[in-house]
C-alpha cells in the first residue's frame, strides 16, 4: 500500500499546464498543452497522469497547490462577470478620469484602457465620509436597495462598492453590503475597504472593480475544479498561490480573486528563493521563460522584491501607465512578450521583431504540426539544433523541422534575403537582446547593479535554452538551472507557505506615531490576517508575523516599504525607523534629503505559517563527465557554421559531474544550452551550475 502524503503542484500557463507530484525526495512531473476553453480539463488529466506515474490513488494525495492565469486572462480578454459599481455620489467617473497623467507625452492618439465597468453601470449613492473618517452625510440604505434591484433586473452578477475615504471608515460599505445581501443573496459583492484599504481613490476603485469583475468567474472555476476532483475521489485540501508568494484556501481565493492575478509567476520566484538558500548564495536574479512570456525578478538577498502596485491589460504592453492599476501585495517582476511561442517576423524595414503576440497552445509553433504557420522562438531553436525534435516533452510530442524551416523562410529569411539558419539565429539573438534590455531597464529603475557577483537562476520550459547567452549580455558569470526547471513554478508552489497580508492607510508624521493608536491598528490587522491563515493550517502550526510601514518624505508621491520591529513603537524605535527609511531611500535613489520631514502613509501586516529552512548541500568534488552521450551539429550565436556539440541526458549526471561547452543537457521538460564559454558542474542538489570562463 502506498504511503499517504503526496503533494501536487499545478501551474496553468498560456501555452502549457505544468504539474508536479512530490513525496519526500520522490518527484514526478508532467506537462500538457493548456486547454483554454476549459482549463480544469488539463488539470484533471494531468493529475490522472501523475497518479499513474507514481502508482498512487486519490486517497494518497494530501494537498494540491494551484496557480493559474485565469484571472489575468479574464482581465486582458474582458471575459469577466457583468459588474456594476456603487460609489459616492459625484465620483462615478473616477475610473474614467484616472490620475489624468499621460503615459506617452508625444503620442496624440494614445488609447487608454477602457474601464471594466461601463458608465451607465457606475452609480452614485447618497453618502459622504471625510478623510478623517467622520461621517458627513449618512448612507441612504433605501436608495442602495432600489439601485440593487435595478441592477439585478439588468443581469448584474457582481457589485463593487467603493465609497470615498472608506479606508478610514468602512461602516457605510459594510452597511451597503448587508442591505444588498438581505435583498439579493445571490449577488457577489466586493468592498474596497476589504480588497484594498488604502488611500488613492483611482487605484482603490480600480482594484475593487477588478475583484468584483473576477469573482463569479473564479468562484465558478474553483467550484468546478473541486467538483471534478471529487468525482475522481480526490478530497484533499486545495490551496491557491497568491501574487505575493503566499498560499491561501479556496474560500479566501474566491473572496479576493484579484490577488491571484500574478499567482503563476510568483511560484517561480518562490522556487528561486528556495534554491538560493539551498545553495547558500544571495543577490540573485530569477529568469522565467515559458511558452508565452519571460519574467525577470530581482532579489534582495534571497527574497524576491515585492511591491504593492502594478498594472494589467496594458493598452501598450511595455508602457507603464497604459494599463489598469492594481494595488495588492505582489512579487515584482518585469514581464515581456518573449516566450517559446512568441511570433517572429521581418518588418517592412527588414528588421526582425519577436512578440509580444504568441502562438499559444492553439495552434502553437509551426513545428508542433497543429496548424501554426508563423515562425516562433521555438521553431528557431529547432532549426539550429538546440532542441532535439525527437526528445521534446520527453519524446511524447515529436517536432517537425521542415515546417519550422518553411515558416522561417516565408516570414523572415525571404524578406531579408538570408538563409534559414541565419534567420533562426537572428530571431534567437533578437529575443535575447529584448530580454537583456528589459532586465537592465528594470534594474536601473530599482537602483540595482545586475552584473558582477549576482547569480541568475533560470527556469521555465524555454529559459535554460537562453539563460547562458542572456547572462553573457548582462555580465553575469554564474547561472543555476534547478532540478525540474521546465515545471519550476509548479515546484515552487510546493515550497510556499500559507500566508496573507493586510495593508491599511493611516497617515501620520513620523514624530507623532505614539499619538495615533498605531498599536491598536496593528492588533486589529494581525487578528484579521491570522484568521485567513488559520483556515488552512493545523492548530499547532507556528505563525510568523512581519510588520512594515510605507514611508516617504512629506510632499513626495511615492513611498518606500520599511520593516518594523515587534512590539510598541517607543521613541528609540521611531528614531531607528527614520534611519532605516533613509538607508532604504539612499539605496534606491543614491541620496537622502536632510531635514525634510518623514511621514508614514500605510501599514502592513503579513502572517504566514512557518516552513522548514532550506537544507544547505555541500559542494561536491568535480569529476569530468564520462557517461553515455552523443554529439550533434548545432549552430551557436556568433558562429554561423554548425559545430560538434555534446548531447547529455540530465538524468545521467551525478553530483560533481562537469561538462565543458559546447553542450546541451536534455531532459523531459526543457534543454540547457552550454556554450563554449561556459563550464557546467552538477551540485549536491543536482542543480546545474554554469560558470562563464
Amino acid at each position: 500500500m502506498n504511503e499517504p502524503g503526496w503533494r501536487i503542484g499545478v501551474d496553468i500557463g498560456g501555452t502549457f499546464t505544468d504539474l508536479v507530484a512530490e513525496q519526500g525526495k520522490t518527484r514526478f512531473t508532467t506537462k500538457l498543452l493548456t486547454t483554454h476553453d476549459a482549463p480544469a480539463r488539463a488539470v484533471v488529466d494531468g493529475v490522472g497522469r501523475l497518479m499513474k506515474q507514481a502508482r498512487i490513488g486519490p486517497a494518497d494525495i494530501a494537498t494540491i497547490v494551484h496557480g493559474t492565469t485565469l484571472a489575468t486572462n479574464a482581465l486582458i480578454e474582458r471575459r469577466g462577470a457583468r459588474t456594476a459599481l456603487l460609489t459616492t455620489e459625484g465620483f462615478r467617473d473616477v475610473l474614467e478620469i484616472g490620475t489624468e497623467t499621460r503615459f506617452d507625452h508625444y503620442d496624440l492618439n494614445i488609447d487608454k484602457p477602457e474601464p471594466l465597468i461601463s458608465r451607465h453601470l457606475r452609480i452614485g449613492v447618497t453618502e459622504r465620509v471625510a478623510a478623517s473618517g467622520a461621517i458627513l452625510v449618512p448612507l441612504d440604505l433605501d436608495q442602495v436597495e432600489r439601485i440593487g434591484r435595478q441592477l439585478v433586473d439588468q443581469g448584474i452578477e457582481s457589485i463593487a462598492v467603493a465609497f470615498l475615504h472608506a479606508y478610514t471608515n468602512a461602516s457605510h460599505e459594510v452597511a451597503a453590503r448587508e442591505r444588498l445581501h438581505q435583498a439579493f443573496p445571490h449577488l457577489y459583492i466586493s468592498l474596497s475597504s476589504e480588497v484594498s484599504a488604502e488611500m488613492r481613490e483611482y487605484e482603490r476603485f480600480s482594484t475593487t472593480t477588478m475583484n468584483a469583475y473576477l469573482q463569479p468567474k473564479v468562484a465558478g472555476y474553483l467550484g468546478s475544479l473541486k467538483e471534478q476532483f471529487t468525482l475522481i475521489g480526490i478530497t484533499c485540501p486545495v490551496y491557491l498561490m497568491l501574487s505575493n508568494g503566499g498560499l491561501t484556501d479556496i474560500e479566501t481565493a474566491i473572496s479576493f480573486p484579484v490577488r491571484l492575478v500574478e499567482s503563476g509567476p510568483a511560484g517561480g520566484a518562490i522556487l528561486a528563493s528556495h534554491v538560493a538558500k539551498e545553495c547558500g548564495i544571495s543577490d540573485v536574479l530569477s529568469f522565467d521563460m515559458g511558452g508565452t512570456t519571460a519574467k525577470i525578478c530581482l532579489f534582495n538577498g534571497t527574497s524576491p522584491v515585492t511591491v504593492r502596485d502594478f498594472e494589467v491589460a496594458r493598452a501598450y504592453r511595455f508602457k507603464k501607465g497604459s494599463g489598469l492599476p492594481v494595488r495588492i501585495p505582489v512579487v515584482e517582476m518585469v514581464e515581456i512578450g518573449a516566450g517559446g511561442g512568441s511570433l517572429a517576423k521581418a518588418n517592412s524595414m527588414g528588421v526582425i521583431t519577436v512578440g509580444p503576440e504568441s502562438a499559444g497552445s492553439e495552434p502553437g509553433p509551426a513545428c508542433y504540426g497543429r496548424g501554426g504557420s508563423h515562425p516562433t522562438v521555438t521553431d528557431s531553436n529547432v532549426v539550429v539544433g538546440r532542441i532535439s525534435p525527437g526528445s521534446f516533452a520527453g519524446g511524447t510530442m515529436p517536432l517537425n523541422v521542415d515546417l519550422a524551416s518553411r515558416a522561417l523562410d516565408r516570414y523572415v529569411a525571404a524578406a531579408m534575403d538570408i538563409d534559414t539558419v541565419s534567420a533562426a539565429l537572428g530571431v534567437i539573438e533578437m529575443v535575447d537582446e529584448n530580454m537583456s534590455n528589459a532586465a537592465r531597464e528594470h534594474a536601473a529603475e530599482r537602483g540595482i547593479e545586475i552584473s558582477g557577483a549576482r547569480t541568475m537562476i533560470a527556469f521555465g520550459g524555454s529559459a535554460p535554452l537562453h539563460a547562458a547567452r542572456l547572462a553573457e549580455k548582462l555580465g553575469i558569470r554564474r547561472v543555476i538551472i534547478p532540478v525540474d526547471a521546465g515545471v519550476a513554478s509548479a515546484v515552487g508552489f510546493l515550497r510556499a507557505a500559507i500566508g496573507f497580508e493586510i495593508i491599511r492607510s493611516r497617515t501620520s508624521p513620523l514624530e507623532k506615531l505614539g499619538e495615533n493608536q498605531i498599536d491598536q491598528l496593528f492588533e486589529e490587522m494581525t487578528q484579521t490576517a491570522c484568521s485567513f491563515v488559520e483556515r488552512g493550517v493545523t492548530k499547532d502550526a507556528r505563525l510568523t508575523i512581519k510588520r512594515r510601514a510605507a514611508m516617504r518624505y512629506v510632499g513626495q508621491r511615492h513611498e518606500i516599504m520599511v520593516a518594523l520591529p515587534d512590539g510598541s513603537l517607543d521613541q528609540a524605535e521611531i528614531t531607528q525607523l527614520r534611519l532605516d527609511f533613509e538607508t532604504a531611500y539612499e539605496r534606491q535613489f543614491a541620496r537622502t534629503i536632510p531635514k525634510l520631514l518623514v511621514e508614514v502613509l500605510s501599514w502592513s501586516v503579513s502572517v504566514e505559517a512557518e516552513i522548514p529552512a532550506a537544507h544547505l548541500v555541500p559542494a561536491p568534488i568535480e569529476v569530468a563527465y564520462g557517461g553515455a552521450s552523443r554529439t550533434e551539429m548545432v549552430v551557436f550565436p556568433g558562429s554561423p557554421e554548425p559545430i560538434s556539440t555534446l548531447i547529455v541526458q540530465r538524468n545521467a549526471l551525478i553530483p560533481g559531474s562537469t561538462v565543458t561547452g559546447p553542450a546541451i543537457v536534455v531532459e523531459n521538460d526543457t534543454s540547457t544550452v552550454v556554450p563554449d564559454t561556459f563550464t557546467l558542474v552538477v551540485d549536491g542538489s543536482l542543480h546545474l551550475v554554469l560558470t562563464r570562463h
